[in-house]
């Protein structure tokens, strides 16, 4: 028995979706818009239209059955992995090797899978990550192990915090914080000797780089809403890295002129 035609709606819903996935896994703004709309005209819509901006998406076609669907975007991470699989489906859409169903059930299953890399690799790479940012910035590797273990402890720190506040820059203002107060406690016994080149090896997995990489390309491209909420994002983000550090720093110099 052949099955029915697609109505609008799921066809608008698969859009939606992929849309979504996207953007919450830190997906460009063009790059979601591009998409949406390629996937649409793939199923027989060419007159499809979207605005997305870093908290929602509006998605219309126009025509005999026009709809219009709006969703909003509360959560954002960085997980390019489901970017990329979101981007394979799409160009198997266009090559019309999958259906509507098809594609909504791949896409349901992207979204409900785990991230790409669980907490404890993330916190190990954070670690080293952290160590060698040390020695780029010219530090000394006796301070390695120092950065290593506060680097890690710092993005264990950010991953509470973002689970416990609902406010992401206190989270990351608390987790900054707290690596510059372990660099401090190292100086103290010891451990660590120079206290700018652990501090600034430790909080560069905390640097917003996709962020930043992804504002310059929305405003290179004519995005001028998303580019500059992702920049003012990535600006609060900087800012509150930096207030957690410069508290400790004040402390730290205080406690020296004393």
């Amino acid at each position: 028995m052949d099955e029915s035609p697609p109505s609008t709606y799921e066809i608008a819903q698969v859009c939606l979706k992929a849309g979504k996935i996207m953007l919450e896994n830190g997906g460009e703004t063009y790059r979601v818009e591009d998409t949406m709309i390629r996937i649409a005209g793939a199923f027989g819509f060419p007159n499809a239209h979207s605005f997305v901006t870093p908290t929602g998406i509006i998605f219309s076609f126009d025509g005999p059955e026009q709809i219009t669907r709006l969703i909003r975007i509360s959560e954002r991470s960085t997980d390019l992995h489901k970017v990329t699989e979101v981007n394979a489906i799409s160009r198997r859409i266009s090559q019309g090797q999958l259906s509507v169903a098809e594609a909504n059930r791949l896409l349901e299953r992207i979204d409900k899978a785990s991230p790409s890399y669980p907490n404890w690799f993330k916190i190990l790479s954070a670690a080293v990550a952290s160590g060698c940012f040390l020695i780029m910035f010219n530090g000394q590797w006796h301070d390695f192990v120092s950065a290593f273990v506060i680097g890690g402890a710092g993005l264990s720190f950010l991953i509470y915090f973002h689970r416990v506040v609902p406010i992401k820059f206190f989270a990351e203002f608390l987790a900054s914080l707290l690596i510059g107060a372990m660099a401090f406690l190292l100086l103290r016994i010891g451990i660590g000797h120079d206290l700018d080149k652990i501090i600034i090896g430790s909080v560069m997995p905390l640097v917003p780089g996709l962020l930043i990489t992804n504002a310059v390309r929305d405003l290179m491209a004519g995005h001028f809403v998303s580019g500059v909420s992702k920049g003012a994002e990535a600006f609060f983000t900087a800012f509150a890295i930096g207030a957690g550090i410069a508290f400790v720093l004040s402390f730290y110099n205080g406690e020296g002129m004393a």
